[in-house]
């Protein structure tokens, strides 16, 4: 197909200087095991997920990406991606929270003057933030207006993850005078600040989504972090890769909520439970059916995962990269991650769905729970559908043509 990865690997684990990718696997086996014994009772309840971030914080996951000379816990992508996986297997709402807070958090870094980053990553890890907002485009955009030192924000964002328990927000704004578009960073307690929880979503209920509206908030300049342009003459090969990273969340997502179900469903099948169908025999996991199902949805869910860790090395090695990186690397970059997109959507869609019907009436008991990774799959996808990227994968496959730059998701 002609896609390669990006020339260099990822960092070795003596490179970093925080506590290492087994402590944090560690940590994030033990929070998703403390998300598990409630799952369900808790989507059930749906209430704002504050003592769920409260055990984020507290388990130092909020900080894993800051680097440990700012006070965070100084790891890479890799181990973040296979955290959010982890979370996500026991709760998709609260993976998807925390994914959500890792690229915020991540953006001033990336995207910002070294100097300020460091500022706002110091003060986020001292703290302990919890981040939510959106940097992708909004049909109502938000805007800034100049103001003798500073901005004044104003506008509403109709849907963003992590908004009622967000300690900082990151949003998308347009400057009033040029159309450019920046991303800047709010405190939700300001003045003029207003969160409402009236998303309604059937799934992902406890990913703390809401709307929030900003009547004149004042904006010092040291809030405006950088400019979203998409511009291939302001945008670099590395900037634009901020895209595939965020995209990369959403995959490691929906592989978490993959195996989560098929955990469950195995489970539930081994207690020797049967859909109750006259032709199969009493034991389920005896079941021909049945193992035909299983079968089918392990080599779903294992080839989504294997073009997800070809993704993750690019992604990996792009970012190492740094300037050199390429507009040819970038788009084949890119172009892998797609193909990781639409694979793990598939496996998702599929295993959460077939999972109800290889665990049969008794699947519709509320009591059961196994609706929820249904409904946060589907609530997921159908915010991140991936029909656009098969086409990029073709137009790349057929014509070569590089997927356009888009801004961060």
């Amino acid at each position: 197909m002609g896609v390669a990865t990006a020339p260099s690997g990822p960092a070795s684990e003596s490179d970093r200087t925080g506590p290492g990718r087994a402590h944090w696997l560690r940590v994030a086996r033990e929070t998703a095991d403390d998300l598990a014994t409630d799952a369900v009772a808790r989507e059930q309840a749906g209430k704002i997920p504050f003592g769920e971030v409260s055990g984020l914080r507290e388990a130092g996951l909020l900080t894993l990406l800051i680097p440990a000379e700012l006070g965070g816990g100084g790891d890479d992508w890799l181990t973040a991606y296979a955290v959010v996986r982890e979370i996500a297997a026991a709760d998709g709402a609260i993976g998807q929270l925390l994914g959500h807070h890792y690229f915020l958090s991540w953006s001033a870094r990336y995207f910002a003057e070294p100097a300020l980053a460091a500022q706002v990553e110091r003060q986020s890890a001292a703290e302990q933030w919890c981040w939510g907002g959106a940097l992708a485009p909004q049909e109502m955009p938000l805007t800034l207006a100049r103001k003798a030192g500073g901005y004044v924000l104003d506008g509403r964002q109709s849907y963003a993850t992590g908004v009622l328990v967000a300690d900082r927000l990151a949003v998308r704004a347009e400057r009033t005078d040029t159309g450019e578009p920046l991303a800047v960073v709010v405190d939700p307690a300001r003045h003029g600040v207003r969160v409402e929880g009236d998303a309604d979503t059937f799934g992902q209920r406890l990913a703390a989504g809401g709307s929030v509206e900003f009547d004149a908030v004042p904006v010092a300049a040291k809030d405006v972090l950088c400019s979203l342009s998409t511009d291939e003459e302001v945008l670099s090969p590395l900037a634009a890769l901020a895209s595939p990273v965020g995209r990369l969340l959403s995959v490691q997502l929906l592989l978490g909520m993959t195996e989560g179900v098929l955990a469950e469903a195995r489970e539930y099948s081994r207690a020797g439970h049967s859909p109750r169908h006259p032709a199969w025999p009493d034991s389920s996991h005896q079941d021909p059916q049945v193992l035909t199902a299983y079968g089918e949805l392990t080599v779903l869910a294992r080839s989504a995962s294997a073009l997800t860790q070809q993704a993750l090395e690019a992604v990996q090695g792009g970012l190492a990269c740094g300037e050199a990186l390429t507009y040819d690397e970038y788009a084949d970059i890119s172009v892998l991650v797609s193909v990781a997109e639409a694979a793990a959507s598939r496996a998702a869609q599929e295993s959460t769905t077939r999972a109800l019907d290889i665990v049969g009436a008794r699947s519709a008991s509320a009591r059961l729970g196994f609706d929820r990774f249904w409904r946060n799959v589907r609530t997921h996808t159908l915010q991140a559908p991936v029909a656009h990227r098969l086409r990029d994968v073709g137009d790349y496959f057929l014509n070569g043509a590089h997927p356009p730059f888009g801004p961060p998701v």
